[in-house]
This record gives structure tokens, sequence and C-alpha cells, in this order.
């Protein structure tokens, strides 16, 4: 009995930690997104001012950076050490799958923007609405895989 009294402290703070590691992993990622709101906010502005104008090209220029931006964010993503705890991989997948779509976003408005005549420019215009209608999908992806990691590893997520 002695012996697994002497187990259980032991067994706590290995559970600890990689609740903690699980924790942190999750927040980097957090991070990472909620780096980005300010830039897409602002872009989205602007997109849909040129868009309204028919400022294609300053569509594309803001475009491509905001791709490029996410892209980095993607890239920073994949290169994570993925912990070795309870479905860490799954929800780095779903992150990557996350911010590929966001990348996705901007990589159809430029083509929308550089089309260069109205017949390609309608089709990128479907390209493109098709892309936006797996938005909420993928975002309930990412937050149902989130959702399962926290709780597979311990933690709660705040809102």
């Amino acid at each position: 009995m002695k012996k697994l009294l002497h187990l259980i402290p032991v067994l706590f703070v290995f559970y600890s930690c990689g609740s903690k590691a699980a924790l942190d992993f999750s927040e980097t990622i957090v991070k990472k997104e909620r780096s980005l709101q300010t830039d897409i906010i602002k872009t989205e502005n602007k997109v849909k001012t040129y868009y309204e104008t028919r400022q294609y090209d300053s569509m594309a220029a803001v475009s491509e950076k905001m791709e490029k931006i996410i892209g980095d964010r993607l890239e920073e993503i994949k290169n994570l050490k993925t912990p070795d705890i309870k479905l860490a991989d799954e929800f780095k997948s779903e992150s990557v799958n996350y911010f590929a779509y966001m990348k996705n976003i901007y990589t159809s408005y430029v083509q929308y923007a550089r089309a260069g005549t109205e017949d390609v420019r309608a089709k990128e215009f479907v390209n493109l609405q098709k892309v936006v209608s797996k938005k909420e999908e993928v975002i309930r992806k990412m937050r149902d895989s989130q959702k399962r990691f926290a709780e597979a590893n311990g933690f709660k997520i705040k809102n």
C-alpha cells in the first residue's frame, strides 16, 4: 500500500506535465491564429472596397500580402514540434488544414483579381464562392479537434 501511495504523486506530476504541454501547444497555435485577426480585418475591408470599385490590381496586391502572412504562420505550425501527448497529431493536422484554408481564400482573391477577362473572372468568382462556402466546416473541424485535444489532456479551452 505504501508503494502505491508513493506512486500517486509521481503519476500526478506526469499527468500535470502532459496537461501543461498540451495547454502550451494549444495556446501556441491559438496565438498564431489571433495574431492574424487585425490583418485579416484590415485586408477584408480593403478587398471589399477594391472589389466594389473594380480596382483589381490593388485587390490582388493586398490579397497577396495576406496570403504570404498566413503562409508564414502555416509554415510555423507545420514546423512546430508535435508533443507526444494524446491527439496532438490530429490537432496539429486540423490546425494546418485551417491555416491552409485561410491562405486559400486569399489565393482565390488573387486569382479572381488577376483574371484577364470577365469570363475568366466569372469562373474565378465561382471558385471563390466554393472556397468561402467551406469556411464554417473548416472552423468547426478545427474547434472540434481542439476540444477533443483539450478533453483528452485535461484542460479547458478559454473562449
